[in-house]
Formats: C-alpha cells, sequence, structure tokens
C-alpha cells in the first residue's frame, strides 16, 4: 500500500494538490472526500478564539483540537502545526511531536522555518517524525502587519537556499505563505517535494486556505481569500425559520416529541 505522503509526493507535476484547514470532527469530516491534506492549523487561534497571534495557541489546545478533527478523516492526510514555542530546541521539538502523534493519531507536523532550525527538524525526521516545511510569512514570528516575502535580492536568496536545504533534510513538503509569485515559481520549479502555496500565486504545487474564510464563516479582507460560500448566511436562514416556527407553536411537533 502507497503511504498518504508518497501519494502527495506522487502529485508534483501532475495533479494540484487540495488542503484545507479543520479545527473539529464535524468540518474534517465535510472536507475529507474533496481534500488531499488537511491541516489542523494554530490559524485555529484567530478564527476560534479571537487571539491576536498564533503565539498564544498552547499545546494542549492544539492536541484537543486535532483529536477532534482525527475523527472526521479517513482519506486525507492530516498534519498537526507544533505551536509556538514547542520546538525551540531538539528535545524539546521531538517530545512535543511524538506527544502530538501519539495523542492525536496525525501523519505529520509542520513547523516554520528555514536555516534557523534546520537542525531541529532534521533531528524529528531522523527520529521518523514527517515533517511539513513552512516558508515566506512565518506567523509565528511576525510582528505588525504582514508583508509578502520574497520581493528584494536578500529575500529571494535566503528563501531559495531555505527551501533547498529543507529539501535535503527530508520534509515532504513545504508551506509558501504570500511568496511574490515569480519566487514562488522558482521554488516549486526547483524543488522536487511539492509547494502547497497560501497567497503565492498558482504556480505552487497546491494551494491551501482556511476553511471558515473559504465558506464565509470568518470575515477577513485578507488579498488572497476568495469566498466561495456563504455558510454564515445558511446559518441565520435556518435559525430565522427555527425561531418562526418556535414562536408560531409549529416546533415542536409529536413527531419531535417522546
Amino acid at each position: 500500500m502507497i503511504s498518504k505522503i508518497k501519494k502527495i509526493l506522487n502529485k508534483k507535476n501532475k495533479s494540484k494538490i487540495i488542503c484545507l484547514t479543520a479545527y473539529s470532527k464535524n468540518f474534517a469530516e465535510a472536507i475529507d472526500p474533496y481534500s488531499d491534506i488537511i491541516l489542523v492549523g494554530d490559524s485555529l487561534g484567530s478564527v476560534l478564539y479571537n487571539y491576536n497571534s498564533t503565539r498564544e495557541v498552547t499545546l494542549n489546545k492544539m492536541i484537543d483540537h486535532a483529536k477532534s478533527a482525527r475523527l472526521g478523516i479517513k482519506n486525507s492526510l492530516m498534519i498537526v502545526d507544533m505551536p509556538y514555542r514547542t520546538y525551540t530546541n531538539k528535545r524539546m521539538a521531538l517530545k512535543n511531536a511524538k506527544i502530538i502523534m501519539k495523542k492525536t493519531k496525525c501523519d505529520g507536523v509542520k513547523l516554520e522555518g528555514g536555516l534557523s532550525i534546520s537542525r531541529i527538524i532534521e533531528h524529528l525526521i531522523k527520529n521518523k517524525i514527517p515533517v511539513m516545511g513552512h516558508l515566506g510569512i512565518l506567523p509565528q514570528k511576525e510582528k505588525g502587519k504582514f508583508k509578502s516575502k520574497g520581493k528584494n535580492p536578500r529575500q529571494k536568496k535566503k528563501m531559495l537556499n531555505d527551501a533547498k536545504m529543507l529539501q535535503n533534510i527530508g520534509v515532504f513538503s513545504i508551506v509558501l505563505e504570500c511568496v511574490e509569485k515569480t519566487l514562488s515559481k522558482e521554488i516549486t520549479n526547483i524543488l522536487k517535494i511539492p509547494t502547497i502555496g497560501i497567497g503565492s500565486s498558482y504556480h505552487c504545487d497546491g494551494q491551501v486556505l482556511v476553511l471558515d474564510d473559504l465558506i464565509g464563516l470568518n470575515e477577513t479582507k485578507i488579498k488572497f481569500v476568495k469566498k466561495f460560500g456563504d455558510i454564515k448566511k445558511d446559518i441565520q436562514l435556518a435559525v430565522k425559520r427555527f425561531r418562526k416556527d418556535v414562536l408560531n407553536k409549529k416546533y415542536p411537533r409529536k413527531k419531535h416529541s417522546y
């Protein structure tokens, strides 16, 4: 049987990769038939808890949401973000990665950064922890308003080197967040592993979006977000119908009562 990671690797230059976030069983179950990768991202901090940054997300919170999402995932590769300050050194990173893998039964973890955490990532991979990389905007490290990356020669050179380095030490894919389109194309063409873009153009091997943004549950003005549905409107219509039936004594009927 081909492993789920092998299936993702085999899509390089053949088929676009679909990646979405999910933080609970119900959402994960709904998107599983249409996704290649389901990411339990630390974006849940802002999406669900209104935190100012992903830095406030704890390991236990990530594990709880990942355990819930796992219940709805049968086919997709499941990846969990390692939260801020859970991988500051090799020993800590391995301990926490093992906890995440064991408690959530996920297929791998994602870490943000390049050369500065290369030894940590390499240590995880040598200990049989599959790792997805993340370059470009790094939400755990950014302060203030996010700005796209790779527009100046220094940034471009560093990101190219980081991408090649991550591939060499064994990550199976790399998320490119808000990377300038010509650079994201160059990185994608150079690498043998897939790139997953978010705000980094169609040149990437796949795309990821926060599900709550995609379905219109979370209102956002971020440039790279396209709203493909309006679930908030559907919820409001359903609640209005419920309210009307209750007020008019049309619900519950006998068939809804014990």
